[in-house]
């Protein structure tokens, strides 16, 4: 009997999903979170920006630092192929790139380095009591890392992506490594 009850509400959960939704999610579901609901930095271009301003738009927002040798250039290269499988609904989607490093991203840096990617994506930054505000608020954690014999450092730092959808609200967690298919698909149920 217990059998039957699992089956049936599985059967009833499977069917309220929206018609012509996509497969399941491959990103974790955060709906409701009590974190990451702001952020207050300037863009590449030196203009101040908020969460706030993009509400109509679906909102991307990865963490991650110029000077990266793997991570960091990798997701934004995952993002553009994103962008690019979205096709014309990819206006609705606003990618955000907050640098962890504020001591090497200055805003020239991020200027030239953001829009390589997509000269719709918008990279930010702060000073660095911001940007610890910032990753207090959003739970990123970023630590230096001097590399041996050189007179330069690396960051470890969380590399994941969240999802907001068009009313400001934060939906989901993407794994760093997530195909560019599988956050495309994501991104238009969270659309």
């Amino acid at each position: 009997m217990r059998q039957f009850i699992l089956v049936f509400l599985l059967t009833v959960l499977a069917a309220c999903q929206p018609s012509g939704a996509g497969k399941q999610l491959v990103a974790t579901d955060i709906t409701g979170a009590d974190f990451g609901h702001e952020l207050s930095l300037t863009d590449h271009n030196g203009q101040s920006r908020s969460l706030a301003e993009f509400k109509g738009k679906a909102v991307v927002l990865f963490f991650g630092y110029t000077h990266c040798p793997d991570v960091c250039p990798t997701t934004m290269i995952d993002l553009k192929q994103t962008m690019k499988l979205l096709g014309p609904r990819a206006d609705e989607v606003q990618v955000l790139f907050v640098t962890l490093d504020p001591e090497r991203d200055t805003q020239a840096v991020l200027a030239q380095f953001v829009p390589s990617f997509d000269a719709r994506f918008i990279g930010l930054r702060g000073d660095d009591a911001a940007t610890k505000l910032v990753q207090a608020n959003f739970k990123i954690y970023a630590k230096k890392v001097e590399v041996k014999g050189k007179s330069t450092y690396t960051l470890d730092h969380s590399a994941g992506m969240y999802v907001f959808d068009k009313t400001g609200k934060i939906r989901l967690y993407v794994d760093y490594g997530e195909k560019p298919a599988d956050i495309a698909n994501d991104i238009l149920q969270v659309l």
